[in-house]
């Protein structure tokens, strides 16, 4: 049998095997105490991605909160963001968003929300983790309990809510006209993504976005990934492709040419524009750890300063909440706008990225070689036994190298001229080594290093 993951992204299982009945009950029913004790409200918000057999989950979760005693508002197939969205605005006592992300097929999971609408943190993870090792659960009486009621109205307010944003030109975006083929790999973004594009005025060519939940390919959104994608935005002559996960969380850019915009530059674009159109001296940005430093750069054209956080949705806002950023994210494809929400959502992130865009006028791949000349590299390493000492011994080898070295996520080796970081999976059972360079040819070499001196350790 496989692990369960439990971390700041929730709880994270492969179905029928980590992900039983009995764990989804036992960590719905530690939430239900979490929010009992944190919270004088009664509400619980519930939504899911689209992935195959989410009802069933679902129905497992739904059930067992209203018979804990909580008034269940179920808002159906719908982003992880709109989620959190609903959670806030109704003064929820938190939410789940019925969820594996990114994850393939077989996984699924939940992630929890407090009452703001955003992720358990480390703390409040461990606290639940603890609630749910105790098992005691206090379930009421059938005279307490209330039925779950059906609000399938967060799609249309999510999309209102970001087109309210003043600092979006809406004239200028629909006046650009694009031609945008989307892949939502059937799930969640199947019916907000083509929404938002029409009414922000682009001609929309859907593929893989019926809402069946069987994802027609592996579901991250990288380029290995998206090649029916980038065809389809070469064959109908599109101005450019936009891929989501699972859960909308991630946002994606192909090109006109039908090449990777990259998913790093996702938050490079949206810090551009919001950067430059905002007035005052607070130009705070925060991105995680992993994400490159095409921020840094782009963000000190418009007087922005650049905060790193762990890697993370959580751990990025609460940095941002620290030092009052007014954008963040994660080099993931993850776009944070506090006044929309603090959380990763590709709703968001796309209305500004269309407005950048017709901003900038000209194709997709002329913006990217304006915004970006830095090369990064992401691979993967599965069956670590030991992960912990792999990073102590990496953090001994290069203490005295001419590198700064942070250890707040795994260990960061910052060089003068590229970085190289190496940590623990918060979704995966994997070790993760992103390496960055301004050369490609570089970047894949100092790659390979890496990876070869990490597997002699293993």
């Amino acid at each position: 049998m496989s692990e369960l993951i439990v971390s700041v992204s929730g709880v994270r299982g492969i179905i029928g095997d980590s992900l039983t009945p009995d764990n989804i009950i036992k960590f719905t029913s530690a939430f239900a105490e979490y929010c009992r004790k944190h919270s004088k409200s009664k509400r619980i918000v519930v939504g899911r991605d689209g992935r195959l057999h989410g009802d069933v989950i679902a129905n497992i979760v739904l059930s067992n909160l209203t018979l804990m005693g909580f008034q269940v508002v179920n808002i159906g197939i719908v982003p992880t963001p709109t989620v959190q969205i609903a959670a806030e605005k109704t003064h929820a006592a938190g939410g789940i968003a019925i969820t594996a992300s990114h994850n393939p097929q077989m996984w699924n999971g939940l992630k929890f929300l407090n009452s703001n609408g955003e992720f358990l943190d480390g703390k409040q993870i461990a606290e639940l983790k603890e609630i749910a090792s105790e098992g005691n659960f206090r379930l009421e009486t059938i005279k307490k309990l209330r039925p779950v009621i059906d609000d399938n109205t967060w799609i249309k307010k999510h999309i209102d809510l970001v087109l309210s944003q003043r600092i979006l030109r809406l004239k200028k975006i629909r006046e650009r006209n694009f031609k945008v083929v989307v892949d939502t790999v059937n799930s969640a973004g199947s019916v907000i993504i083509p929404m938002l594009l029409r009414r922000l005025g682009c001609r929309v060519i859907e593929i893989f976005c019926n809402g069946s939940g069987i994802f027609p390919h592996t579901p991250e959104p990288i380029p290995e990934n998206l090649e029916a994608l980038s065809r389809m935005v070469v064959k109908r002559k599109a101005d450019l492709g936009i891929a989501i996960d699972p859960d909308s969380d991630r946002l994606v850019i192909i090109d006109e040419n039908g090449k990777p915009f990259g998913e790093e530059n996702t938050i490079v674009t949206v810090v551009r524009y919001i950067l430059r159109n905002t007035k005052g001296s607070n130009k705070n940005v925060t991105v995680n750890l992993s994400t490159t430093r095409a921020v840094d750069r782009n963000a000190k054209l418009y007087g922005g300063k650049v905060f790193r956080s762990p890697v993370g949705e959580i751990n990025v806002v609460k940095e941002m909440k620290r030092n009052g950023s007014i954008i963040g994210g994660e080099g993931s494809g993850g776009v944070i706008y506090p006044k929309v929400h603090y959380g990763r959502d590709a709703i968001a992130g796309a209305a500004i990225i269309l407005q950048e865009l017709a901003s900038f006028g000209g194709e997709v791949s002329e913006y990217k070689n304006e915004i970006s000349k830095f090369y990064i590299s992401k691979a993967k390493i599965k069956s670590i036994k030991n992960p912990d000492a792999i990073l102590n011994a990496i953090v001994r080898k290069y203490t005295k190298k001419d590198c700064k070295i942070s250890t707040k996520d795994g260990v960061k080796l910052d060089f003068e001229n590229h970085w190289v970081h190496i940590r623990k999976s918060n979704t995966e059972p994997i070790l993760r080594i992103i390496t960055e360079a301004e050369g490609k040819k570089e970047t894949g070499k100092l790659q390979n290093e890496f990876l070869k001196e990490v597997k002699k350790m293993v």
